[in-house]
């Protein structure tokens, strides 16, 4: 046997190994996690299962519940661990609520390509959208209930900054009612409730 032909019937052999390890892999489930490690935006609409605060909702995604950190905002605290409840924190928790609660509790989640697709709490990183075609997380800033939240990179954050800057013009919500002092770090912080 020549060695061209040697050769070409290695290669088949590899070829029809590994079409054997990827039909066995899928039948298997092997790859389904990777798959869902790489799911940019969420078909459909989520039903939201509770509200954390402000800023995090639980959803319903097919059978299982995923709690979301909604992108590029930062909310008051209302029961971080060791943290005083936050002057307009449970404001910001409301307005999420009944926000979201008057669309039917339903929400579409998207991703951002700039963004990592969880924290490090292990939860899910999206722009809540809702039924009328509202981003909540950009309209949570825009009315003040929120702090754009600029220190991870995120596509939309010249459009949060700005309504930002303009919420903070107006005093609209936090920057009318509280004492908001911008930490070394970069974030903004809210006064604790009362003070």
């Amino acid at each position: 046997m020549s060695r061209r032909r040697k050769q070409k019937g290695i290669v088949g052999i590899l070829v029809a190994i590994a079409a054997i390890v990827v039909a066995v892999g899928q039948q298997q489930g092997w790859f389904e996690s990777a798959q869902k490690g790489v799911m940019t935006t969420q078909p459909g609409q989520y039903a939201v299962a509770r509200y954390v605060d402000g800023d995090t909702i639980v959803v319903d995604m097919n059978g299982q519940q995923e709690t979301v950190r909604m992108i590029g905002v930062d909310t008051p605290e209302t029961h971080k661990p060791n943290t005083p409840v936050q002057c307009y924190g449970p404001a910001a928790s409301a307005y999420t609520k009944n926000r979201i609660h008057a669309q039917g509790d339903k929400v579409r989640l998207v991703s951002d390509s700039l963004s990592t697709n969880r924290d490090r709490y292990n939860r899910l990183l999206r722009y809540v959208t809702l039924p009328d075609g509202t981003n909540h997380n950009q309209d949570l800033v825009a009315k003040g209930y929120a702090f754009a939240y600029l220190s991870f990179p995120f596509t939309k954050s010249d459009d949060f900054a700005k309504a930002q800057a303009d919420a903070q013009a107006q005093k609209l919500g936090l920057w009318g009612n509280c004492t908001p002092t911008l930490e070394s770090n970069g974030r903004w912080q809210s006064n604790t409730e009362g003070s």
